[in-house]
């Protein structure tokens, strides 16, 4: 088996939990996730099966999230699975205050992770260091946010908002709803957060637990393609016998039809001083796995990162 799963995840599963279950459902060992979401958060989470684990690092990095955050409320964990520890009233925020603020959350910005997450800190988690009562300073991290856009303001007991967020990999949304919560001088918490879309995949075409497992019992069950996730990526297609050298580990010169794309690309990896992956394919056929571009003067060459083809000669 060899591809990916666009699971929309349930609440109160772990996403670890959500990769237990499709082992026991694909009845196979190899299986991974790419962007854990809290138990309370539901949406997309993708599921890699076999050699396709390999490629979840290649995968489009932009996530975008539909928050309910609840203003007037501070939590020890930033949502309400934690002990409320003060509460402030919010009839006086008006709605264009709040779109302000938001305002002020899109760019790169610094963003404190919360004290309950994964995060590690000399060994451990900041979780299980919360959770023994010890204090530690949380730092800061470099996060991109593209959007945050109010959708609904909900007056009640408390003021509720619907947020969209587009965002880079590493941002924490419950810190939004903290900060935010701050910056409006009266406290808040995440109220209930989806995923909207993740690693190239989108809410509305994921599926449920029950639905695959009926797919799997009438023989109908597929999974998405590698490749259809990597078309952020560059194409490049080997002949018979490159295909086969290049699975085999050797580097390939690519041919002068390639040179404006591979200049462009050169430019890229001089800019941002990264390497540049490619996908690689068997002429019209096969997807063989991930290169990296190497120039050597005037010359490009493709190097095997991730050969995904046992190639047959």
């Amino acid at each position: 088996m060899f591809g990916f799963i666009n699971l929309n995840k349930p609440q109160g599963f772990t996403s670890h939990d959500c990769v237990a279950k499709m082992r026991r459902l694909l009845n196979t060992k190899k299986i991974g996730h790419g962007g854990t979401l809290d138990p309370l958060a539901t949406g997309v989470l993708p599921i890699a099966v076999g050699k396709a684990t390999r490629l979840l690092q290649f995968l489009p990095t932009a996530k975008s999230y539909r928050a309910l955050i609840r203003l007037g409320m501070q939590t020890t964990t930033d949502d309400l699975e934690g002990e409320i520890v003060a509460t402030h009233t919010t009839d006086h925020l008006q709605e264009q205050e709040i779109v302000s603020c938001l305002s002020i959350f899109v760019g790169q910005i610094e963003q404190v992770p919360p004290k309950y997450s994964a995060i590690k800190q000399k060994g451990k988690k900041l979780y299980e260091l919360a959770r023994q009562g010890i204090e530690v300073e949380v730092p800061k991290r470099q996060v991109k946010i593209d959007k945050c856009q109010l959708v609904k303001f909900l007056p009640g007991e408390f003021l509720e908002i619907e947020v969209d967020i587009d965002c880079g990999p590493g941002t924490y949304i419950r810190a939004i709803a903290r900060d935010l919560g701050n910056q409006l001088g009266v406290g808040g918490t995440l109220a209930n957060l989806i995923r909207t879309k993740s690693c190239g995949l989108d809410l509305a075409q994921s599926t449920l637990f029950d639905s695959i497992d009926a797919q799997i019992e009438n023989h109908s069950f597929e999974l998405i393609a590698p490749d259809d996730l990597l078309s952020h990526l560059s194409r490049f297609e080997l002949d018979l016998d490159e295909s086969k050298r290049w699975c085999n580990g050797q580097l390939i010169q690519l041919t002068d039809e390639s040179c404006e794309v591979l200049a462009k690309i050169s430019q890229e990896i001089i800019t941002t001083q990264e390497q540049a992956y490619a996908r690689v394919y068997q002429q019209e056929q096969a997807f063989l796995g991930i290169g990296i571009l190497v120039q050597e003067q005037d010359k490009f060459w493709i190097r095997p990162k991730i050969v995904c083809k046992n190639f047959d000669s």
